[in-house]
C-alpha cells in the first residue's frame, strides 16, 4: 500500500475501542523484548539473585523463591508499559488523538501528540501504533509526516522559538528507530533504571 492511499484524520468516537486495541497490541510486541533487556543487565541480575536468597529463608521450595522475583519484576514492567503507552491520552493542544485510515476506511495506525514539558521543547509523540496487518506499509511513515506538520503549525502558531518533534522508542523496537534515522531524526537522549535506557528519545528540527 503507497503511502498516498492513506488519510489521516482525528480519531471518531466509535473508533475508540479499536485505536485502545492498536495501543494494547503495539505495547505486547514490545514489552516482553524490553524486559529481557532490562532483566538481563547486570544490576538487575544482583539484585534478584539477592531477593531470591532471601526468599529461601521463607519460602520452602528453591525454584519458587529463584522464580518469584523475576515473575514479580516482569509483571511491573509490563504494567508500567501498558499503563504508559497502552492506554488513550485526552487531546491535547496539538489536536488528535489522530488515525491513519486506508482508502477503504480501515484504521491502521494511530498517533497523539502532546507540547513538550518546556518552552522551546517543541512537540512529543506520546502514542505512535500501526495495526500489525498493516506494517512495513508505509503508515509509519506517513503519521509521522502528519505529526511533523502538526509541530511546524504549533509551533508557529504558540509563537515557540523553533519546530522540533520528539519522539520515544522502546529500546526493543530497533525497526522504529531505524526509520527514524532514516528520516533524518537523531539519538538525543534515553530514560530507564539503574543506569540503563529502556526508552530512547529521537529528535529531529523541523
Amino acid at each position: 500500500m503507497a503511502p498516498s492511499h492513506l488519510s489521516v484524520r482525528e480519531m471518531r468516537e466509535d473508533e475508540k475501542a479499536l485505536v485502545l486495541e492498536m495501543l494494547k497490541a503495539g505495547v505486547r510486541d514490545t514489552e516482553n523484548r524490553v524486559a529481557l533487556h532490562a532483566l538481563t543487565r547486570p544490576p538487575t541480575l544482583l539484585l534478584l539473585a539477592a531477593a531470591s536468597s532471601g526468599l529461601r529463608f521463607v519460602l520452602a521450595s528453591f525454584a519458587l523463591a529463584l522464580l518469584l522475583p523475576v515473575l514479580l519484576a516482569v509483571v511491573a514492567l509490563k504494567l508500567g508499559l501498558r499503563a504508559r503507552w497502552g492506554s488513550l491520552p485526552p487531546p491535547g493542544g496539538l489536536g488528535g488523538p489522530w488515525v491513519a485510515v486506508r482508502g477503504s476506511g480501515d484504521v491502521c495506525g494511530v498517533l497523539a501528540l502532546a507540547p513538550g514539558s518546556h518552552s522551546g521543547g517543541g512537540a512529543r509523540v506520546t502514542r505512535l501504533s500501526v495495526s500489525r496487518w498493516h506494517r512495513r506499509q508505509g503508515v509509519g511513515r506517513r503519521l509521522l509526516a502528519f505529526a511533523e506538520s502538526r509541530a511546524r503549525a504549533w509551533a508557529g502558531g504558540a509563537g515557540e522559538p523553533r519546530a522540533r518533534l520528539v519522539v520515544p522508542v522502546a529500546v526493543a523496537a530497533w525497526g522504529v528507530a531505524g526509520m527514524l534515522e532514516g528520516c533524518g531524526y537523531q539519538a538525543e537522549g534515553s530514560w530507564g533504571c539503574m543506569g540503563y535506557a529502556l526508552v530512547r528519545e529521537f529528535s529531529k528540527d523541523l
